[in-house]
């Protein structure tokens, strides 16, 4: 029998953490990967360990989902360059003096949604807190009881309210809210509202017995109406629209232009969304308005980098230029005729015939995502296999998201830039 002395040693750490560099790991990762393998006698899975904790890091995926605003996989998809050098982030390049970081892209802004000025911070959910602790701390707010929503991770309007200071007033019932609902609120015996907070559902739709208070109707009870919009869209007739017509899937969306011309004093809503952008909110409306919002010191805490602020510009200058459907890709990718996706499936599928895997080309429904348009769809075209592939998808090279649905596992390419079509080939041979 051997002795213990007799038995293979453990390769130092530092050896170990070296043979793992092929992974493209730091090199003190691999070290904390090689020292928890040999302390649990799992020397040779190190290189699984290390490929394990690779991808727990952010990685470039393809989105064969179907939905263009993924909120898992970052929403909109944007791509943005910006060289090494400084930038005139807060530099008024007229004076030589100190300027407004909020200048450049908020008279952009202002510009496309018809106000008479906007501002940027850091996601929606600030923007509307900044808007309620710099007009309504320490005053009410109606709001009516079905727009009390919850959005994505918990965060709730009324609990927004509560940080802001202000107080909420809750206005109707949750399928029907008149205006007499709202002005018997601003009436009441030792009322102090001081806006009407109107929230657009975006991730729900009530049907049936139900009852609303459009814009046009608040403004004429006397107090600011602030419209959180949430998903984005600029303009309800989509002026960029490569089609005749707007969109059939954003019928009904509530738009900055319209809200503002029916006589909202601000709307709030998010970058990353229908607007196609990087992740930030937009406050935009009344120039009193917003300049108590830029005034307020929470601002400062909220406030976006020259990075997000120079994307922004991007984006907003092709909304001017309105060539979005071809250089925003939230918008070429709703823009894909479907004729276009079918014979992209059908070149796919060719490709793939013949292997272990029968890969057929469905029409699919692909959908805009992140609270957008609920309840609309968008027509589409992908592949289907028989059975669920998720997990060998993901771990493709380039992980491939897809879905699982009645025993297929099915690919929808509007979501699908045309250059990774190969990737699916790849996967799927």
């Amino acid at each position: 029998m051997g002795s213990v002395n007799d038995r293979p040693r453990p390769p130092s750490v530092n050896a170990l953490a070296r043979a793992l560099a092929g992974s493209g790991l730091p090199h003190p990762l691999l070290v904390d990967v090689a020292r928890g393998a040999i302390a649990d006698g799992a020397v040779e899975d190190a290189a699984v360990r290390a490929e394990a904790l690779r991808r727990t890091l952010l990685t470039p995926v393809i989105n064969a989902t179907g939905v263009l605003l993924h909120t898992n996989l970052g929403r909109a998809p944007l791509a943005h360059h910006q060289e090494a050098r400084a930038q005139s982030v807060e530099l008024d390049l007229a004076t030589g003096e100190r300027g407004s970081r909020q200048r450049a892209v908020g008279q952009l802004l202002a510009r496309l949604c018809g106000a008479e000025a906007a501002m940027v911070v850091n996601n929606n959910a600030a923007a509307v807190l900044v808007v309620l602790a710099a007009l309504a701390a320490g005053r009410d707010v109606a709001v009516s009881r079905g727009e009390s929503v919850e959005i994505g991770g918990g965060f709730r309007v009324p609990e927004v309210l509560e940080q802001s200071g202000a107080r909420l007033v809750d206005v109707g019932t949750t399928n029907r809210t008149r205006l007499d609902d709202y002005r018997r609120a601003v009436t009441r015996p030792g009322a102090d509202v001081a806006l009407v907070l109107k929230v657009h559902p975006s991730n729900y739709r009530v049907e049936g017995f139900v009852e609303d208070t459009g814009v046009a109707e608040l403004v004429t009870l006397g107090v600011p109406v602030v419209a959180d919009l949430g998903s984005g869209l600029l303009d309800d007739t989509c002026p960029w629209w490569s089609g005749p017509h707007p969109p059939r899937w954003l019928a009904g969306e509530p738009a900055a232009v319209q809200t503002l011309a029916a006589g909202a004093g601000l709307v709030t809503f998010s970058g990353d969304k229908l607007l196609g952008g990087p992740q930030a909110g937009i406050v935009a409306g009344r120039a009193d308005l917003v300049e108590r919002c830029l005034r307020h010191p929470l601002t400062r805490a909220v406030r976006p980098g020259g990075l997000v602020l120079g994307a922004l510009q991007e984006i907003a200058l092709a909304y001017l230029r309105r060539d979005v459907c071809t250089t925003v890709p939230f918008w070429r990718m709703a823009a894909a005729p479907v004729s276009g996706l079918q014979a992209r499936a059908e070149a796919l599928a060719g490709e793939v015939a013949g292997g272990t895997l029968v890969v057929t080309p469905v029409a699919t429904e692909a959908l805009p995502g992140a609270g957008s348009a609920p309840g609309a769809s968008i027509a589409s075209y992908g592949v289907a296999v028989d059975g669920d592939h998720l997990e060998r998808l993901r771990a493709q090279p380039t992980p491939i998201i897809a879905r699982a649905r009645d025993a297929r596992t099915v690919l929808d390419l509007r979501t699908v830039e045309p250059g990774d079509d190969a990737a699916l080939v790849a996967a799927l041979s």
